[in-house]
């Protein structure tokens, strides 16, 4: 896979899939704005290692919940890197906290599809615009999207449900103008995701009820959303992509 030449802005981009796909793309030979909100430490070690292996980013701040932070990174791209982008990947996301129905209000729910679901929105309404024929946005879903998710996650798990939808829509509308969108549901994956909200002794269960016996790891992530982000899959889009080692099937 060759992406030199290409442009790409990866929200949440600073650590864990975010930051190996940050890496992954960048060592194709892409340029890669590495957005992040408040992991500024992982974000530069990110930023260090592209350079140090002779690639090109750039890192910019913001909430990607709001409007004046999305159109300062789309700004940035542009000055940095030129007048299109070619690549979209939307990381940036997270459960925030496992509630039950009963712990649940309104407020949670609405701040839960606003983190997960209109980040997505927002973002590639704003990037689209200077996508040209040819790119591909990459969205990130979830296995708990298919299932319903653990204890606790069914706000989380509703929102990414309408990040697999939004995902079909949107490859309807943008397809025409040879634009791709696909999503990623991921399933158990060594992150700090699940260092802080999954129990060792779950995380032990679903390893070993998985047919591969393990969790998966952030850069076989990144392979494939480099996979979905370049030219090889040139006639792949709409698809909401199980990569969860064999747990769930869709």
């Amino acid at each position: 896979m060759n992406l030199t030449g290409k442009v790409a802005v990866v929200t949440g981009g600073g650590r864990d899939i975010g930051k190996m796909t940050s890496i992954k793309l960048a060592s194709l030979g892409a340029k890669v704005v590495i957005n992040y909100f408040d992991t500024k430490d992982e974000a530069e070690k990110t930023l260090e290692e592209i350079k140090a292996a002779g690639g090109e980013a750039i890192l910019v701040q913001g909430d990607m919940t709001k409007q004046a932070d999305i159109d300062n990174m789309v700004t940035k791209s542009l000055e940095a890197f030129g007048s299109e982008i070619n690549i979209l990947v939307n990381v940036a996301g997270g459960l925030v906290a496992r509630k039950t129905l009963a712990e649940m209000d309104e407020d949670f729910i609405n701040f839960l599809f606003k983190l997960n679901f209109n980040t997505v929105f927002l973002v590639t309404k704003a990037v689209v615009p200077h996508m040209p024929a040819g790119s591909s946005i990459v969205n990130f879903a979830s296995q708990a999207a298919r299932d319903g998710g653990g204890p606790g996650a069914s706000a989380y798990s509703a929102s990414k449900g309408a990040v697999m939808t939004f995902t079909r829509s949107m490859a309807k509308e943008l397809g025409p103008k040879n634009i791709r969108v696909n999503s990623l549901c991921p399933g158990m994956i060594a992150t700090t995701f699940h260092d802080t909200f999954t129990k060792s002794e779950v995380r032990v269960n679903v390893a070993n009820g998985t047919p591969l016996r393990r969790e998966g790891q952030a850069a076989e992530v990144a392979d494939l959303v480099a996979y979905l982000a370049s030219d090889e899959s040139s006639f792949v889009t709409g698809n909401n992509i199980d990569i969860n080692g064999g747990l769930a099937f869709s």
